[in-house]
C-alpha cells in the first residue's frame, strides 16, 4: 500500500480539499482532532521515557539502592541505552504486526509490553531487574514510534496530515516536559538528602503506567484505519469508517475519490510486485530485493545515504545526551544541589516544546536545506560556547555561577534550535525522497539507524562527560558544524517537490513509472461498481504531470 497517496499529493491534494491546512484544518475536525490526539499518547511515553531516567539517576535514595549503577559510568550507559536497543527490536518486529492484526490492536499490544515492563522498572531490587523492565517497555517504545505515526496518516486527510504528524512531534516534546517537572517535584518526598525517600523514583517510574492503561482501554474505541481494511479486503467497513471519518455522505465526490486511491493503492502495489518479481516470488525474496537495492541502485543509495545520515548526525549533535544526562550536564556546568539541577533540566523541557511550534508551522515556507543550515549555525554556536566555558574554569566552575549559568543559557538555546531544525526535517526528508514503491522499507531503515545512533550516544555519554569533560561539548560541536557544511554541499532542496520530480534531482525514473502505473489503475477503477467519479477529476490528478490516461467507459457523476 505504499506511496500511492504521497506520491500523488500535489495533484490529489488539489482534489481532496475537506478543509484549510494546517491547525486551522484540526479546529474543523475536531472528531478527527480527538482522535489523533489520543493516540499521540504514544509519543508521549516515549518522550516521558526519554526524559524521566536523567532525574532518576541523580536521586540520592536511588543512589543508595544502586551504588554499583550510579558509580559505574559504563553500566550506566548500558541501563540508559538498552532501552533503545529494544526500540530498535520493537520496530523491526511490528511491521509484519501492524500488518497483520491492524495499526489499533498493535497499539494495544504495544501497551501491554510497556506495562509489564514499566511495573518491572519501578518495583525493581536489583540492577538486573532495571536492565530487562528497561529493554521490555524500550520493545513497547519502538512499537509505538513505529505504529502510531503510520496510524495518524492514515486516518487523516490530505490537508491536515502534516498537522496531525506534527501533533504527534509535540507530545514527544510534552512527555520530555512532564518527566522532568515530575522529578523535580518528586524528589523532594523524605528530603532530598540521605533521608529521601524510595517514592521520590519509583514514582515517577511508576506513573508512566497510568497513561498507557489509558491508551490500552482506548484502543478498544479507536476505528481501524481505513487503508489497513482495504488491504484486508474489508472494502465496506473502509468505506464507512471514512465517511465517519470525514463526516460527508457516502455520496461526496471528495469521499469518492479517497476511496478510489486507497483501493487503487492496494491494487498498485499487488501489480508492481507481479511486473517485477512475477506471480511466484516469495514475500521474503521481495523484500530482500527491494533492501538490496537501497544500497545497489545508485539513486536509491544516494536518497538511503541522506537519509540514514540524518539520523546519525542528529543523534551526535547531542541532543539525546543532554536529555538522557540533563542533570549530570548542569552538575558538570557548576550549578550545584539536585533542585536547581532539576529545575534547569525541567527548563530544557518547556524550551523543547515551545520551540517545535514555529518549526510546524513555517518549516514548508523555510525549506529543509535552510533549516537545517539555521539549526546548524545555532547549535554550533550554543556547544562552542558551552564547551569553552567549561574548558576555562574547569573544576572553579563552581565558584563562578555568573558562568555556570551562561553556559546553561547556551543549553537551552542548543535545544531550541535543535527542536525547529533537525528534530524535525530528519523524520519528513526520508518519507519524502524516495519512490512510493519503496518507501516504506527505506524509512524503516532510517528509523533504525537513528535507534543504532541513540544507543551508541546513550551508551558512551557518561564516560565522555568523566574521561574528557569539556571535551564532550567539542565532540558534539565537530557534527553540529558538519551538519551544516554537508547540508550546504550535499543534500538538496525537496521542499514543494512532487514525487515524480525527485528523480529529476537523485536520478532514476521509478517514480514516473510508478505514475503511470498509477494513472492506469485510476482510469480503470473510475468505471467500476457504482462508485464512479467524473473523467475529469481523473485526469486533473494524472495530466498535471504530463501523463494521459485512458479513455474509459461508462457514466461518471458531475459535481
Amino acid at each position: 500500500m505504499v506511496g500511492v497517496t504521497a506520491g500523488t499529493a500535489v495533484a490529489g491534494e488539489q482534489a481532496i480539499e475537506y478543509g484549510p491546512a494546517g491547525y486551522r484544518g484540526l479546529v474543523k475536525e475536531p472528531r478527527l482532532f480527538a482522535l489523533a490526539c489520543f493516540a499521540s499518547i504514544g509519543g508521549m511515553l516515549f518522550g516521558y521515557d526519554q526524559g524521566v531516567i536523567s532525574g532518576v539517576l541523580v536521586m540520592p535514595n536511588f543512589i543508595q539502592h544502586f551504588p554499583t549503577l550510579a558509580n559505574d559510568a559504563t553500566l550506566q550507559g548500558w541501563a540508559v541505552s538498552i532501552m533503545t536497543l529494544g526500540a530498535m527490536f520493537g520496530a523491526f518486529i511490528n511491521g509484519p504486526i501492524s500488518d497483520r492484526f491492524s495499526r489499533r490492536w498493535s497499539i494495544l499490544y504495544a501497551n501491554i509490553v510497556f506495562l509489564a515492563g514499566s511495573v518491572v522498572v519501578a518495583a525493581a531490587v536489583n540492577v538486573a531487574m532495571i536492565f530487562v523492565g528497561r529493554f521490555v517497555f524500550g520493545t513497547a517504545i519502538g512499537m509505538l514510534a513505529m505504529v502510531v505515526p503510520l496510524y495518524l496518516s492514515e486516518l487523516a486527510p490530505p490537508n491536515i496530515r502534516g498537522a496531525l504528524i506534527a501533533l504527534q512531534q509535540l507530545s514527544i516534546t510534552v512527555g520530555i516536559m512532564l518527566s522532568f517537572w515530575l522529578n523535580y517535584g518528586t524528589q523532594h518526598i523524605g528530603g532530598t538528602g540521605e533521608g529521601q525517600s524510595q517514592a521520590a523514583w519509583r514514582l515517577p517510574l511508576a506513573l508512566q503506567c497510568f497513561p498507557s492503561l489509558i491508551l490500552a482501554i482506548g484502543t478498544f474505541v479507536l476505528p481501524y484505519s481505513p487503508r489497513w481494511l482495504m488491504n484486508q479486503a474489508r472494502e465496506d467497513e473502509a468505506l464507512s469508517t471514512l465517511v465517519r471519518l470525514r463526516r460527508v455522505p457516502a455520496t461526496d465526490y471528495r469521499l469518492k475519490l479517497e476511496f478510489l486511491e486507497i483501493k487503487a493503492a492496494r491494487m498498485f502495489d499487488e501489480q508492481t510486485r507481479l511486473e517485477k518479481y512475477g506471480a511466484t516470488a516469495s514475500n521474503l525474496a521481495v523484500s530482500l530485493n527491494e533492501y538490496k537495492e537501497l544500497f545497489t541502485v545508485r539513486h536509491l543509495r544516494k536518497r538511503t545515504m541522506i537519509a540514514c545520515l540524518l539520523q546519525v548526525i542528529q543523534q551526535f549533535t547531542g541532543i539525546n545526551a543532554i536529555i538522557y544526562y540533563a542533570p549530570q550536564f548542569f552538575k558538570a556546568i557548576g550549578l550545584s544541589g539536585n533542585s536547581i539541577n532539576l529545575l534547569a533540566t525541567g527548563v530544557v523541557g518547556i524550551v523543547f516544546f515551545l520551540s517545535t511550534i514555529p518549526a510546524v508551522m513555517y518549516l514548508d515556507r523555510w525549506g529543509r536545506r535552510k533549516t537545517l543550515i539555521m539549526g546548524s549555525i545555532g547549535m554550533s554556536i550554543a556547544q562552542f560556547v558551552v564547551a569553552t566555558i567549561y574548558a576555562a574554569y574547569k573544576e572553579t566552575l563552581s565558584a563562578h555561577p555568573a558562568a555556570g549559568w551562561a553556559a546553561c543559557v547556551f543549553v537551552w538555546l542548543y535545544i531550541s534550535t535543535f527542536a525547529f531544525s533537525i528534530a524535525c526535517v530528519n523524520w519528513i526528508m526520508p518519507s519524502e525522497m524516495f519512490p512510493p514503491a519503496i518507501r516504506g522499507k527505506a524509512v524503516g531503515l532510517a528509523i533504525s539507524t537513528n535507534y543504532l545512533a541513540n544507543f551508541i550516544v546513550a551508551l558512551i555519554t557518561p564516560r565522555m562527560l568523566r574521561s574528557i569533560t569539556f571535551g564532550t561539548f567539542y565532540f558534539f560541536l565537530v557534527f553540529c558544524i558538519l551538519l551544516g557544511l554537508w547540508t550546504y554541499f550535499c543534500v538538496p532542496e525537496t521542499k514543494g517537490v512532487p514525487i515524480e520530480e525527485m528523480d529529476k534531482i537523485f536520478g532514476g525514473n521509478t517514480g514516473e513509472a510508478d505514475l503511470r502505473r498509477i494513472a492506469d489503475i485510476r482510469a480503470r477503477l473510475s468505471s467500476m461498481d457504482g462508485r464512479q467519479v467524473r473523467e475529469a477529476d481523473i485526469k486533473e490528478e494524472t495530466t498535471a504531470y504530463g501523463i494521459e490516461t485512458k479513455g474509459h467507459d461508462g457514466v461518471h457523476e458531475a459535481r
